[in-house]
């Protein structure tokens, strides 16, 4: 019965976020230069109809233009893009923006495509990030690169270590808690009224330890075990 239940969620949620993301892409179609005011209140929106109960510790660090984030649900967009200060331009697959109409929920906000494996996209990634930067954006990245099951990291990709130290910026990293409890996409369940933790670590400036990345994962770890050992 509970998983039952899980599942009937997990479909509203789904038809929530096709219906709304829909009038999303359409109201930035017709007014471009309010997308993050539209992405704001629809994150609002969400975690208001998912019933989310967000608790944060600590704070962002207003200096840094790179925020490192676990994976583990779509909630993690939706609670960063409602609460973080600074516009975000995500580093999403490219196959995302490919969906026919629901794909410009990339491009219109100006959000950055990359292909996996294609050495050709990390030279885009680094032109586009750039390019964000200079419009006053933080880069937003899951360096898992994909979902994980929410009970211990992935192991990270190479490319926000890249960039990181190519365009010489400082790294906010943040651990989730939770998220995947409100929508399980792989398992299609869903949950309302979740409590979930977001944890902001110390941010990190690569230019003062060559073994930064390697250390900031291992920080971001333990900060996600011992939450889950208090739960």
């Amino acid at each position: 019965m509970k998983k039952m239940s899980q599942r009937f969620l997990a479909l509203y949620f789904s038809i929530n976020f096709f219906v709304t993301i829909s009038v999303v892409v359409i109201s930035m179609f017709l007014f471009r230069k309010h997308h993050k005011t539209f992405r704001h209140l629809w994150a609002k929106l969400q975690l208001f109809l998912l019933g989310v109960k967000l608790e944060i510790e600590g704070k962002p660090d207003s200096e840094a233009k790179m925020l490192l984030l676990n994976h583990q649900s779509v909630a993690d967009i939706v609670i960063m893009e409602a609460i973080y200060p600074a516009d975000l331009a995500w580093v999403a697959k490219k196959e995302i923006g490919d969906i026919p109409f629901f794909g410009h929920i990339l491009d219109l906000p100006e959000m950055i495509a990359i292909e996996r494996e294609n050495r050709k996209s990390l030279v885009k990634l680094f032109k586009d990030a750039k390019d964000r930067l200079k419009k006053g954006r933080v880069i937003a990245i899951f360096p898992e690169g994909t979902r994980s099951d929410g009970k211990k990291l992935l192991p990270f990709k190479a490319g926000a270590k890249l960039l990181a130290e190519k365009l010489e910026i400082k790294v906010q990293p943040a651990v989730f808690i939770g998220t995947i409890n409100v929508f399980d996409s792989k398992n299609f369940l869903g949950n309302y009224g979740t409590k979930v933790k977001l944890v902001y670590l110390n941010p990190v400036d690569p230019k003062k330890d060559p073994k930064w990345f390697e250390k900031l994962k291992d920080d971001m770890d333990k900060v996600l075990q011992n939450s889950l050992k208090e739960q």
